[in-house]
């Protein structure tokens, strides 16, 4: 699922809904955090309690990235949503996120109005629901009966970091992971670990974050597309905060993608200092 908050704003130039050239400019004014700065974010896998108050993140990029979205979701919904089997998780998914939706949102009767003034029907799909409220990406995993591993059985996947989900939906954990260097035999056990011990009231969130060279908030690659990493620094970094919840009436685990791109000069003096101490990958171009 890729390698190892302020209030809403009004439609700018920038965030307003893109023309498809613009979908590789929309960026966020600001990092909030930068998981280099800090030892438990920097040691793998990173993760920490989530306190679900923070869970879902509206942040200076909301309008664009909804736009982005909805477009996505309309014009290419076999690529960026897989429903699953069975509507139960995300139905249950979605109940979760009408009950933590922070302010901006407006719900009446089966609706909800965005705080992008855009008003999303609560009587859809559950997923595409969902997905059409938060800026969130969302992947629904369960474990079968007898089963080693959590298998993505559903997913509304809009802003891929280099991974499609046609190649990864239907498999477990290990596969899932197989191209990513540092999930190998130690890390793969220990993330299993997590899914399985995940409790509905204990969620959890990790975050991490690459230099890239191509700032599209749409950014799939296959397996067989080599990562060639540029020979100079990126002008651009994207950053993934990842949470994990688990459901409790289905025993599914949510996780959950919310993605900063910005300029790298828009990074704060001091997350500037600390990146020459820590340093993180370059993604490459596709």
């Amino acid at each position: 699922m890729g390698p190892a908050c302020g209030s809403a704003t009004g439609p700018s130039r920038r965030n307003a809904a893109p023309e498809r050239s613009d979908l590789e400019h929309i960026f966020q004014k600001t990092l909030p955090f930068a998981p280099w700065t800090t030892e438990a974010s920097r040691r793998l896998p990173g993760v920490q309690p989530l306190r679900m108050t923070d869970w879902l993140v509206v942040d200076d990029a909301f309008a664009g990235q909804m736009a982005a979205r909805d477009r996505l979701l309309s014009e290419r919904r076999a690529e960026v949503l897989a429903p699953g089997p069975s509507d139960a998780p995300a139905a249950e998914l979605l109940a979760l996120i009408l009950a933590h939706l922070g302010p901006g949102y407006r719900r009446a009767a089966g609706q909800v109005t965005r705080p992008d003034g855009v008003t999303v029907p609560l009587d859809g799909p559950p997923l595409l629901t969902a997905a059409r409220l938060v800026q969130e990406d969302l992947c629904i995993l369960e474990k079968p009966d007898g089963a080693p591993e959590h298998v993505l059985t559903a997913a509304a996947l809009c802003f891929p970091a280099s991974w499609t989900l046609a190649e990864k939906i239907g498999h477990p954990l290990s596969r899932i992971h197989a191209p990513v260097s540092v999930y190998d035999a130690d890390m793969a056990p220990r993330v299993q670990r997590l899914f399985d011990r995940v409790h509905p009231d204990r969620p959890l969130w990790r975050q991490n974050a690459l230099l890239y060279a191509d700032p599209a908030l749409y950014h799939p690659r296959t397996e067989m597309q080599p990562r060639v990493a540029p020979a100079e620094r990126p002008d651009y970094l994207r950053s993934e905060r990842q949470c994990i919840l688990r459901l409790p009436d289905t025993g599914a685990v949510v996780f959950s993608i919310h993605t900063w791109v910005l300029p790298f000069a828009s990074l704060t003096a001091s997350q500037l200092a600390t990146l020459k101490t820590h340093p993180i990958e370059y993604e490459g171009r596709t």
